[in-house]
C-alpha cells in the first residue's frame, strides 16, 4: 500500500489521505501555519489532521464570536469529534427524578385546569346551594349568603394559585432545557453545514488537481505521438 509522510507530524499515513496543503481553505490553512510556520503550499499533511485543525478553527470561532464556551458549545463540539448524535440527549426530564411535591403540583394543575375539575365543582356548587335553600329552606348549616361554602371556596382559592404557580415555574424550567437543546442542535447543524463545505471544496480542488494531472500526462503521451509521427 503506498504511504505518504506527513509534514505535520513526520508520521507514515496511506496515499489515500494525503492532502495537499493548496486544496485546504485559507483560513484553516492560516491556522495550520500559526502552529508549523514552515507549512507551506508544497507540503501535505492527512484527512485526520486536517480534521483536528479544522475543530480548532471551529472551536476558536465559537470562543471569537460568543466568548468563552459554555458548556452547550462544549457538548455540540465533544459530539462533533465522536460522531454521535445530539437527539440521544434531548428526552425530557423523567418523571422518576421528580420530587412527591413536583408531581403533586402537575397533578393540581393539570386537574384544575379540565373540564372534568369546572364540571364537578359547578355540580358542588349547585347541590350545596339546593340542599340549603330548597331541603332546609335556608335554615340548614350553611344559609344565605352561604358564609361556610364562601369560606370554603376561599381556601381552595387560596392552596390553588400557589401550586399552580409552583406547575407554570417548572412548565418554565421545562422550557428553558428545550430551549437550550433546541440552540445546542441548531448549532451542531450549522457546524455540520460548515464542516460539509470544507469537505466538498476539498473534493473539488482535489478532483482538478487530478483532472489537471490527466490532461498533462495525455499532452505528453499526444506529443510523443507526434514525435513518432515527425520521426516517420
Amino acid at each position: 500500500m503506498e504511504t505518504f509522510i506527513s509534514n505535520i507530524s513526520n508520521q507514515e499515513f496511506p496515499i489515500v489521505e494525503k492532502v495537499s496543503a493548496k486544496s485546504i481553505r485559507s483560513s484553516v490553512l492560516e491556522l495550520i501555519k500559526k502552529e508549523y510556520p514552515d507549512f507551506n503550499d508544497e507540503c501535505f499533511l492527512s484527512l485526520k489532521e486536517l480534521n483536528s485543525f479544522r475543530e480548532k478553527y471551529i472551536s476558536e470561532y465559537l470562543s471569537h464570536q460568543i466568548g468563552e464556551l459554555t458548556s452547550l458549545e462544549k457538548t455540540v463540539l465533544e459530539s462533533l469529534s465522536n460522531k454521535t448524535s445530539l437527539a440521544e440527549k434531548i428526552d425530557l426530564e423523567d418523571d422518576t427524578q421528580l420530587t412527591l411535591g413536583q408531581r403533586l403540583a402537575d397533578k393540581v394543575a393539570s386537574f384544575g385546569g379540565s373540564w372534568t375539575f369546572i364540571i364537578s365543582f359547578g355540580f358542588f356548587l349547585v347541590v350545596w346551594i339546593t340542599i340549603n335553600t330548597a331541603l332546609f329552606h335556608n335554615k340548614g348549616y350553611d344559609p344565605y349568603p352561604f358564609i361556610l361554602l364562601n369560606l370554603i371556596l376561599s381556601c381552595i382559592a387560596a392552596l390553588q394559585a400557589p401550586i399552580i404557580m409552583m406547575s407554570q415555574n417548572r412548565q418554565e424550567e421545562k422550557d428553558r432545557e428545550r430551549a437550550k437543546k433546541d440552540y445546542m442542535i441548531n448549532l451542531k447543524s450549522e457546524l455540520e453545514i460548515r464542516i460539509l463545505h470544507e469537505k466538498i471544496d476539498h473534493l473539488i480542488i482535489h478532483q482538478q488537481q487530478e483532472l489537471l494531472e490527466i490532461q498533462k500526462v495525455q499532452i505528453e503521451m499526444m506529443n510523443d505521438i507526434l514525435n513518432k509521427v515527425d520521426k516517420d
